[in-house]
């Protein structure tokens, strides 16, 4: 009996060591993040991913991050990962481009995904998601209610945050005009530079500011809700950003662009564990669920809800106008043509402001 157990447990240590017999291996999925998961913006929403990837695919993949990984310190992270066998490794903010592609030529059986960058790997993609269709409809929403004189405090002038700042003054330009609103169209939005992602207290004394100015309505997009947060304070409407405001106090804002970076989470792994991921350029919007919007508050009437979703559901269906044509810039040079629609390649690039954004880009 003894010789018997003995033999059925050999057998089955052969079986488990046989290919394709024993317990798959976790794919092993790590992210670099440049803040705090509880910063209740970017990286909150990047949080939000992780989790929303760690439910749906559970006991397949074994899931690391690591928080305030700066530019200084992301090839270091990124190497890291890669040595401990990490084989698809997420960056997640425009800094961590450079140091990823450098590592990412070292570990060739890895795949790296960098978001809102442009340069790409043979075993590198990148992604981001169109936030700029959401800044468009927000900034509808606050035309159609007659806001001629919002303040906006914007973070880093660079190509992300530019076309937000366009794609919602476009969307103001439009909503004031279908309102019949008096407004004057060279200076609706008011733009202050913040010059970092997160400045809790800057984001507070340039809301405060801009409210001083004679700013009715406060646009965030910063990491935090800070600058809505400070809006409220003064009694003043705001509109978050990144995630939802409301939920982190700010109960004057009425309504929040979010990103939803679980599509793209689940997907690309989804991709990886068939063994069918490739690098790709993914730009998503509304059409694959990567933007959303809050709920409304109360204070947006039926009808200017009912506009706003009528071109949610536009966008939904594959038609983008958040960057239809014409768009001047503030000299008045045609930048979009009438009937044109910008590029990926111009929205990537964008270094312009649109006619209507009082402010100038910093040097």
């Amino acid at each position: 009996m003894r010789r018997r157990s003995l033999i059925v447990i050999c057998c089955l240590a052969v079986l488990a060591a046989l290919p394709g017999l024993a317990q798959a291996e976790k794919l092993k999925v790590a992210f670099a993040l440049i803040g705090t998961v509880n910063d209740q913006g970017w990286n909150h929403a990047h949080a939000v991913g992780i989790e929303a990837l760690k439910k749906k695919f559970g006991d397949q993949i074994e899931v690391s991050y690591t928080e305030n990984v700066g530019a200084a310190d992301a090839e270091r992270v990124f190497r890291q990962y890669a040595q401990d066998g990490y084989k698809m490794i997420f960056g997640t903010t425009f800094e961590h481009m450079d140091p990823m592609l450098q590592v990412a030529k070292d570990f060739p059986d890895v795949a790296f995904e960098h978001c809102s960058g442009y340069k790409t790997a043979p075993n590198m993609g990148t992604y981001m998601a169109r936030i700029e269709q959401g800044e468009y409809l927000v900034g509808y929403m606050a035309g159609l209610m007659g806001y001629s004189n919002v303040g906006t405090v914007s973070t880093n002038p660079i190509p992300e945050p530019i076309r937000g700042i366009n794609g919602f003054t476009h969307g103001l330009l439009r909503g004031l005009k279908e309102s019949g609103a008096k407004f004057n169209p060279d200076a609706v939005n008011t733009v202050v530079w913040l010059k970092s992602w997160r400045d809790p207290i800057g984001e507070t004394t340039m809301s405060e500011a801009l409210v001083q100015r004679g700013c009715t309505l406060i646009r965030q997009m910063a990491d935090t809700p800070d600058a809505s947060l400070a809006a409220c304070a003064k009694n003043v409407p705001a509109i978050g950003y990144g995630a939802d405001a409301s939920a982190f106090g700010a109960k004057c804002v009425l309504v929040s662009t979010i990103w939803n970076w679980g599509e793209f989470y689940t997907r690309l792994v989804k991709a990886k564990l068939e063994g069918s991921w490739k690098p790709e350029e993914l730009y998503w919007g509304f059409e694959k669920d990567a933007i959303q919007l809050s709920a409304f508050n109360e204070k947006v009437p039926a009808p200017v809800r009912e506009k706003v979703t009528a071109e949610l559901d536009l966008m939904k269906k594959g038609t983008d106008n958040s960057f239809l044509g014409p768009m001047v810039d503030q000299d008045g040079k045609v930048m979009i043509p009438e009937g044109k629609r910008a590029t990926v390649q111009e929205l990537y690039t964008m270094r312009w402001l649109l006619k209507g954004v009082s402010g100038k880009l910093p040097e």
